[in-house]
């Protein structure tokens, strides 16, 4: 079946099985590895991409629905001037180790700061509820946010 969706700003058309998930589609089929799958069962957030500026687990979405939709993954989000503010603030304030949950972690955070460009640090935590760290701890990630967010993520 063909799916047409905007990936990471352009528009793309696919021909494939309309139930695999948006996240084999894009690692093995357009090989988008940033996208990362972790528990397989959208607990964890590795998996995240933005569907219309929302946070979804692409390991629990087929990509039939993200017909005429907008996704963006990690790899489109580095070419956004925003991107550069958010993973200095990572950097900076120790926000990321091994890096595996980092792209999902940086996706969410634009999602949250291009809705509320300055929320209160239970409002990061909040947002970044879906997403699981297991080696840097949250207070670092949610500094990162509060970074970012002082320094103007102009959305």
């Amino acid at each position: 079946m063909k799916i047409n969706f905007v990936l990471n700003h352009k528009p793309i058309e696919l021909d494939v099985n309309p139930t695999r998930r948006l996240l084999d589609v894009l690692r093995e089929d357009l090989h988008l590895t940033g996208t990362k799958e972790g528990c397989g069962e959208g607990e964890c957030g590795a998996c995240t991409v933005l569907v219309d500026d929302k946070p979804y687990n692409s390991c629990l979405t087929p990509v039939l629905n993200v017909q005429d939709k907008e996704v963006l993954t990690i790899e489109g989000f580095r070419e956004m001037k925003e991107y550069r503010i958010i993973a200095d603030a990572f950097a900076d304030m120790g926000g990321s180790q091994c890096g595996f949950c980092t792209p999902g972690m940086i996706l969410v955070s634009y999602a949250l700061l291009k809705n509320n460009p300055h929320p209160t640090d239970e409002e990061i935590r909040f947002a970044l509820s879906g997403n699981i760290c297991r080696c840097t701890g949250y207070q670092a990630i949610v500094n990162a946010v509060k970074v970012a967010s002082e320094k103007g993520v102009k959305l």
